[in-house]
């Protein structure tokens, strides 16, 4: 059986070697089936979709980038404009009405604890600032220091051009301050009157800060100048690629939202400084030209060449940079949503500083050096002369407040949408009640404290700026007496007490709720007319 089964398994052992052999000479190594693997070789993307998921929305943010970037950069230029227009239109109207305030104290008499509001001495402080460092402007010559700049190398004018631009960012980041300080310092109440000295010490100071940030924007319109006017332009060349060097020392640091968003501002107040600095090259070029509108032709080019290096630096910055720390292209809808917050509280009856003072700490922007700097350039450019000159420069001024005011309208709009889009309304109206939350914990005792409702009725008001907060607390003095006869009540009738209070919180509450619709009906206004004017 065995040899039988052995004979039988023969041919088969025989048959398997056989077809072995022919898969060994198969499987040898040779070009033609190298090519044929390598043409025919496949591969499934879906095994890690999640990797090309990410990869294709890295993409799409980069492609979304310069539309997101371009309208927060056109959001933060029309609230530097808007801060801007208000020193030459409404800030010396405003001085004007504080200085007749000023005169009519001996003939009014004193209506209240202040000579002045607060707002009110703030706008003389700047009137007088201004005033005072124009007039210094005068002593210093345009013309001198522009042949001064001239005479010197390339790459002299390229290192003090960036040296410039650092003292201009530090000038900017402690100026404010000196500002700040003199307007708490003159505002804050004062148990003394040798307290009211120390001001002159901190308004010598901002005069001599905004005197010299104006001479140093002075110099940078200079430089810029000597490259507009150089005959190969290679200045004007070596200025624009400093800004491609501005990629390589921002793209490659870690960057989180806070750290951009700062960064975005400083974008902001740089895009909008180097507009004012054409401005000015442009009003100095057509001046020694004798206004020839032929030389502006020439001269365009090279402002249009700035500007899109200036925009194309910014987009390939801002798109590095999201990519390299995964940060989504909605975080700069939530950059305007935070200025446009800061826009519409500023604009509240209970704001607690000026507009302009607030884009100034966010954005590093200070309006009055430049304006300094702009109205000496504008009085030694353009020559006024007669009547005519007058009424073209009374025509130019309300053409100046006609465009500051479409142009608050047209924000003030926006912003109310962009609030409103990122459901940021409720905390609109909740810095005056968070200020009183402080102060209530320490009188824990509810048979001391008075009733809810009397609270905010008073301090409500008291927070105003523009308006005088005695008148509109008369027909709340009724509301005391009961207060002192609830409290006067022995200790057993204490339990009616929480119903009482209960009932009061619901109307105080109610009361809130009717001021915080009213303002927001009042701010809405400016919505819908700005989305009709945009």
């Amino acid at each position: 059986m065995t040899e039988t089964l052995g004979f039988y398994e023969k041919p088969a052992v025989k048959d398997e070697q056989h077809e072995h052999s022919d898969l060994d000479d198969s499987d040898e190594p040779s070009l033609l089936r190298f090519m044929c693997a390598e043409l025919t070789r496949g591969y499934f993307l879906e095994h890690n979709e999640a990797k090309y998921t990410e990869r294709r929305e890295r993409v799409y943010t980069c492609m979304r980038i310069p539309r997101e970037l371009e309208r927060l950069m056109i959001f933060g230029v029309c609230l530097c404009l808007d801060a801007f227009l208000y020193v030459f239109t409404l800030l010396p109207l405003r001085t004007l009405l504080a200085f007749l305030r000023v005169l009519t104290i001996p003939c009014c008499g004193l209506g209240g604890s202040r000579f002045l509001q607060p707002a009110q001495v703030c706008d003389l402080l700047k009137g007088l600032i201004m005033v005072l460092c124009y007039s210094m402007m005068h002593y210093v010559d345009y013309a001198m220091m522009y042949h001064l700049i001239r005479g010197q190398s390339v790459i002299k004018l390229y290192i003090i051009y960036n040296m410039l631009e650092v003292a201009d960012r530090l000038f900017s980041s402690f100026g404010q301050d000196i500002l700040d300080a003199l307007y708490w310092t003159a505002t804050e109440p004062k148990s003394r009157k040798r307290a009211h000295i120390g001001v002159i010490p901190h308004f010598f100071m901002a005069v001599f800060y905004v005197f010299l940030h104006a001479i140093l924007i002075m110099v940078q319109a200079s430089t810029l100048n000597v490259a507009f006017n150089s005959h190969n332009k290679s200045l004007l060349t070596i200025m624009m690629s400093n800004n491609f060097v501005e990629i390589k020392g921002s793209v490659f640091k870690k960057f989180e939202k806070n750290n951009l968003f700062q960064m975005s501002n400083s974008d902001i107040k740089e895009r909008f400084t180097n507009y004012v600095l054409l401005l000015i090259v442009c009003l100095r070029n057509m001046e020694q030209f004798s206004w020839n509108s032929d030389h502006l032709w020439v001269l365009l080019p090279d402002v249009f060449m700035v500007i899109m290096s200036e925009i194309a630096v910014d987009i390939v910055k801002h798109a590095f940079i999201t990519k390299f720390n995964d940060i989504t292209a909605d975080v700069y809808s939530e950059y305007k949503a935070s200025l446009a917050f800061e826009l519409v509280s500023s604009r509240q009856q209970n704001a607690y500083t000026d507009y302009s003072d607030s884009v100034a700490r966010r954005m590093g922007f200070i309006p009055l050096p430049l304006a300094v700097l702009l109205i000496r350039v504008v009085m030694s450019s353009v020559k006024i002369q007669g009547a005519l000159s007058s009424v073209c420069l009374l025509l130019f001024y309300l053409g100046l407040i006609t465009l500051k005011v479409l142009n608050s309208i047209i924000i003030l709009g926006k912003s109310c949408r962009y609030v409103k889009e990122a459901n940021m309304e409720g905390k609109l109206f909740e810095r005056p009640t968070a200020q009183t939350s402080k102060q209530t914990p320490k009188k824990a005792n509810p048979a001391k404290s008075p009733p809810p409702s009397a609270e905010p009725e008073v301090q409500q008001p008291s927070t105003s700026i523009t308006k005088q907060p005695t008148p509109r607390a008369k027909p709340f003095p009724p509301a005391p007496p009961p207060v002192t006869v609830v409290t006067s009540d022995p200790p057993p009738d204490s339990p009616p007490k929480p119903e009482e209070s209960s009932s009061e919180t619901q109307q105080s509450t109610e009361l809130k709720h009717r001021t915080t619709n009213k303002d927001l009906l009042e701010i809405d206004r400016f919505t819908i007319c700005g989305n009709r004017i945009g």
